[in-house]
């Protein structure tokens, strides 16, 4: 098996480090699970960009994104570090595109670079954005892409959009990695997100079940053909949540039996022993993944981390 494997960070926004009160405990907790994950065979770990909790905002800790991301760069030493996915709307995108660049060299050249239109109006709200119709916002990425892009490749950047302007801003360092830093797009959007990916993207992120993941890689070669990109140019990953355990009941029963669409549940993530998630991880690397970025609900449980590593990395 050729996959390779990214972790999402316990940052904060699931209520997942509320039982720590003191905020340094918490964001050291969080590097941790970083650097065990870099230890065990991990590719990549990825940082959500949210001000506040998730489903319902509370007073407990999440960290920003992108200061984090600056933070665990000079915290590890090999692990890829990306966001899954920067909120365009949150940041000027000739700022976002020179953050990214500083992160990249702080990274010694290990950043991944994701974004996506955003989506989670009362967050927009409460920190007083504006939260524009769908597309709007995805009009908002696409200028975005190009200005992050012209950011990244031109001396003096330019460009002229409804959403945005340019004019002659100079992005030193750029970053270290050539011909730029990867940028990944997320989202599974058939009309005009995979279009942007086909257009802009190094690198896609879906999530569903397999059958979903089949039908949006089989969208977004079409509209490489279309665009006239190399499909295979485009590194494809998808997100999933993740249950092992020693047997199958042991990871199963992390899902209670009664939870609303725990069938639904069940088939869009990774649930179960070692060799029931080998045999999945293969039918996704068939269907075309290259990355599985996986959401442990015990993240915070390292052994099983390295259970996970040792039975499916190593």
């Amino acid at each position: 098996m050729s996959l390779k494997f990214g972790l999402s960070l316990p940052q904060g926004w699931t209520m997942e480090l509320a039982h720590l009160k003191d905020p340094i405990e918490a964001f050291e907790t969080m590097a941790q699970v970083a650097q065990v994950a870099e230890e065990v065979g991990f590719d990549s770990v990825w940082l959500v960009d949210h001000f506040h909790t998730f489903p319902k905002p509370s007073q407990e800790m999440t960290f920003e994104c992108w200061t984090s991301a600056a933070a665990l760069a000079r915290s590890t030493q090999r692990i890829r570090i990306g966001q899954m996915v920067t909120c365009n709307g949150y940041r000027n995108p000739a700022l976002l595109a020179k953050m990214a660049s500083t992160v990249d060299v702080l990274s010694h050249g290990r950043l991944d670079f994701g974004i996506g239109a955003g989506a989670l109006e009362q967050e927009y709200r409460a920190y007083g954005y504006d939260y524009p119709e769908a597309p709007a916002r995805l009009r908002q990425l696409r200028e975005a892409l190009q200005v992050i892009l012209a950011m990244w490749t031109q001396e003096e950047a330019v460009f002229e959009g409804k959403y945005y302007q340019v004019r002659g801003a100079i992005n030193q360092p750029k970053g270290v990695q050539k011909p730029h830093i990867p940028l990944l797009i997320g989202g599974g959007g058939e009309q005009v997100t995979l279009k942007l990916v086909a257009q802009y993207g190094d690198a896609c992120n879906v999530g569903g079940t397999l059958e979903t993941i089949r039908h949006k890689f089989d969208v977004l070669r079409k509209h490489c053909e279309t665009v006239g990109r190399d499909y295979e140019s485009i590194r494809r990953t998808v997100t999933l949540s993740c249950m092992i355990g020693e047997t199958n009941e042991q990871a199963e029963a992390k899902l209670p039996a009664g939870l609303p669409g725990r069938a639904a549940i069940m088939a869009s993530s990774l649930v179960g022993s070692p060799t029931t998630l080998r045999k999945r991880l293969s039918e996704l690397e068939e269907a075309g993944v290259q990355e599985v970025i996986l959401r442990f609900p015990d993240v915070l449980n390292l052994d099983l981390l390295r259970l996970f590593a040792k039975e499916l990395i190593a």
